[in-house]
């Protein structure tokens, strides 16, 4: 009996000296906080407590009938302002042909003008100098009066006909310019086209965000998880902000223990943690230290705990430590309590 005292005595000690141990530990894991960011009725929950879903599984659907309503009068909108810009469009392509036919005839007028109105010019000049030869002759006598009114007559008419066409010319000119003028109106259909854009851009936004409110009328889980508990039935109405369900990874839990501050300066991150689940007792749970705690766990509790009347009684602080699992047999829920035995040397 002695050597068996001594025995596990021994061994007791050696274990005080290599290990820690921490028995206020639990399991841990990121639980999520599902909540509807749209007002609404829930028309369907797919799932219920205890499932697995996968990541993307429909978790809610929340009811989005007058949602997608919107979504139609909205697109129906951008319809229409589509279809005015291509209106505005195929009368700006019209008015652009009809401009450049207008203003080739038209050119085309005046240029027909100056080349006449230089031919008569010419036969001007060629008149002019028979008047003055038939001056010369009639007064030599060599014609007759007769002959010398013919000449001032061809020299008249020729002047005439110059000054009619100088005024089509002017005429045409000023129906080129106004031609010319046509593409102001071009600009202003630019200028409608560019309002109707800013317009489709506008109601193009406010179809964007009207079909994410649609889509979040549909929650989806973020990860593959285990519904952890729900808080509403199908035919309940769920405010903006209400939280519908919990849900955790069940691949992503790990351990948080509180080791005394005495204890903390042995441990390194690294360390092999032995865990012992009071859930599961003939089974052996292998972890490693991921991280030592940057404070204690006083620093986080609620309510202060001030000393005004200067009565001081130390108490051992606890630092939390983060343990990641290395072997895991069976799934872990949070909040199971475990014991640790780590490993420092």
């Amino acid at each position: 009996m002695l050597a068996i005292a001594l025995f596990y005595g021994g061994r007791e000690l050696h274990l005080r000296l290599t290990h820690v141990y921490e028995y206020d530990a639990r399991v841990t894991a990121d639980v999520v906080t599902i909540s509807s960011r749209a007002d609404g009725w829930v028309t369907d929950l797919a799932v219920r407590e205890g499932m697995k879903v996968e990541a993307g599984q429909v978790l809610v659907k929340i009811d989005d009938r007058v949602a997608k309503l919107r979504v139609g009068a909205l697109q129906s909108q951008v319809q229409a302002v589509q279809a005015e810009r291509a209106k505005l469009r195929a009368e700006w392509r019209l008015s652009e042909s009809q401009m450049d036919a207008l203003t080739r005839t038209r050119t085309s007028g005046v240029l027909v003008r100056e080349k006449a109105l230089a031919a008569l010019k010419s036969d001007l000049d060629l008149a002019r100098l028979e008047l003055e030869r038939s001056k010369t002759l009639f007064s030599t006598r060599v014609i007759n009066e007769r002959q010398l009114q013919v000449s001032q007559a061809a020299v008249s008419k020729l002047e005439s006909q110059i000054q009619q066409l100088q005024a089509e010319h002017e005429q045409a000119t000023g129906s080129l310019e106004e031609a010319k003028s046509e593409s102001y109106k071009l600009g202003v259909i630019d200028a409608q086209i560019a309002t109707l854009a800013h317009q489709e851009a506008n109601l193009e936004a406010q179809l964007s965000q009207q079909l994410v409110d649609v889509e979040d009328r549909t929650i989806k889980s973020p990860v593959p998880a285990v519904i952890d508990r729900t808080f509403v039935l199908p035919g309940e109405y769920v405010a903006s902000g209400q939280r519908i369900l919990l849900l955790h990874n069940p691949d992503e839990v790990w351990v948080e223990a509180n080791i005394k501050e005495t204890q903390v300066g042995k441990l390194k991150v690294g360390q092999t943690v032995r865990v012992s689940v009071d859930a599961y007792p003939s089974d052996a749970f292998e972890g490693r230290v991921a991280r030592i705690g940057s404070a204690t766990t006083a620093r986080f509790a609620l309510l202060p705990t001030p000393n005004p009347s200067g009565n001081f009684t130390k108490i051992t602080q606890r630092v939390p430590v983060k343990i990641d699992m290395v072997k895991m047999p069976k799934s872990l829920t949070p909040g199971m309590m475990v014991e640790v035995e780590i490993d420092i040397r």
